[in-house]
């Protein structure tokens, strides 16, 4: 059967042209099946992994039906969860209509919001944001929402993970009713039904069958490691070793541990490597995310905040420093790489407290990780770091329970079992302060009357 071209879906030349320039000729299954549903004006719900080409699925359709418009508000409206994405969607459609006349402007949080309303001096037709600023600037009159006929939703469930719900339902609202709803979500969780149910009229779905995902393209393997600064001998080792480890993404679970990570990293490998998470300016998260896609440095070591949507090209290994505790972030982080039907690779440092999150990810995938042999060259390092240190955790004021800790803090005997349930309220009222120190003034006082 021979394959759907972009020329098949009868494009503006203009559009044709630039998709010719990016070496874009084939439309991946999620464009080609997002298509006539977009252009059907009806509302549409798309399931796709990441790294399965959802911008261009949605952009597409909605930029061959696309019309100037004079009073200078903008008609399309992209809404997406990170600023990463705000940047990376904007440079997308500005390359897709520089034959266009369109006013593309991108905005997000963490930047002078007065600066940002100077950019709406000379309209706005396509507007991309996060929901926060999107909503500020809405409330300050200095962009107007009621011309939007086209509102696009990425990644609508790491949306609503992110607490972006009672910001998108404020937007709903500044928003005449009449207007075409193009979601698009990795995931089909509760949240994301519910807000379909409420605020959408019957969505068409679209969904990607699992083959098409980039798991089929992924060879995912893993190893079991005692501890943290093991973990960092094996990276090195692994980095020494294998030469074609040469776009390397690395995830930890929290901040602190990647910035730990990279000090170790950098003083092995100098000037090879950045980090980039929440705590890091956004220009210094452009710069990292830049040098890296230039290939100027060998890696990056990250947090989630680049497991969603980001395209970067060419990555050849996605590294779990840290196994996530989530599932279906596992998925996200190694749809980093194996994209535009390249091959790609994933590795997962598993303890044995992250064996049991490694067996939901396999149930999850419905496929088993590859375990391979620790290497015999590569030295353990007993030393934990303090997030490994035993501790007696507080204890759970539902349950009166601990919840954290060895075997030892769960067998005291019951006469020792103290349990907190609650608040003051739940106790006696406490004596005020000073109360025994008036009692013992007044005692003294009799006393020397006597």
């Amino acid at each position: 059967m021979e394959r759907l071209t972009f020329a098949d879906f009868d494009l503006p030349v203009r559009i044709l042209d630039v998709l010719a320039d990016l070496e874009l000729f084939e439309p991946t299954p999620i464009q080609e099946k997002s298509l006539k549903p977009i252009l059907s004006g009806r509302d549409v719900m798309g399931i796709a992994q990441t790294g399965t080409g959802k911008t261009l699925a949605y952009l597409l359709p909605v930029l061959k039906t696309w019309k100037y418009n004079k009073t200078g508000n903008p008609t399309v409206l992209v809404l997406v969860p990170t600023r990463e994405l705000v940047v990376q969607v904007t440079e997308i459609i500005e390359k897709l209509t520089e034959n266009i006349t369109a006013r593309v402007i991108g905005i997000y949080g963490g930047k002078n919001i007065n600066t940002q309303k100077l950019l709406f001096n000379d309209g706005c037709d396509i507007l991309v944001g996060t929901p926060g600023r999107v909503m500020d600037l809405s409330i300050d009159n200095a962009i107007s929402l009621k011309e939007v006929q086209k509102l696009i939703i990425d990644e609508f469930d790491e949306m609503l993970n992110l607490g972006f719900r009672p910001q998108l339902t404020h937007i709903f609202e500044m928003m005449k009713g009449k207007r075409q709803n193009i979601l698009f979500s990795a995931t089909m969780t509760e949240a994301v039904d519910g807000m379909l149910e409420e605020y959408f009229a019957s969505p068409i779905e679209i969904s990607l069958a699992k083959s098409g995902t980039p798991l089929e393209k992924i060879e995912q393997t893993a190893y079991k490691v005692e501890n943290f600064n093991t973990k960092i001998n094996l990276l090195e080792y692994l980095l020494k070793n294998e030469t074609d480890m040469s776009k390397v993404l690395i995830f930890n679970n929290n901040k602190k541990h990647a910035d730990l990570l990279f000090t170790k990293i950098d003083e092995l490998f100098p000037e090879q490597f950045d980090v980039i998470h929440s705590n890091k300016s956004q220009n210094y998260r452009l710069k990292a995310m830049k040098s890296f896609e230039n290939e100027e440095i060998r890696g990056l070591i990250t947090t989630d905040v680049m497991a969603r949507g980001l395209d970067i090209s060419n990555i050849t290994h996605v590294i779990n420093f840290e196994t996530p505790d989530i599932p279906e972030q596992y998925i996200h982080r190694i749809g980093r790489t194996g994209r535009a039907d390249k091959d790609g690779k994933a590795v997962t440092f598993v303890t044995k407290k992250e064996e049991t999150l490694i067996l939901d990810i396999e149930l999850l995938m419905d496929k088993d990780l590859k375990f391979l042999d620790f290497p015999e060259d590569v030295k353990i390092n007993p030393k934990k770091i303090a997030a490994e240190e035993e501790h007696i955790a507080m204890k759970n004021p539902a349950q009166g329970k601990l919840t954290e800790g060895g075997g030892a803090f769960h067998d005291k005997k019951d006469k020792n079992k103290k349990e907190n349930w609650g608040g003051p309220s739940k106790r006696k009222e406490p004596k005020k302060f000073g109360a025994n120190r008036a009692q013992q003034k007044a005692k003294s006082k009799a006393k020397k009357k006597k």
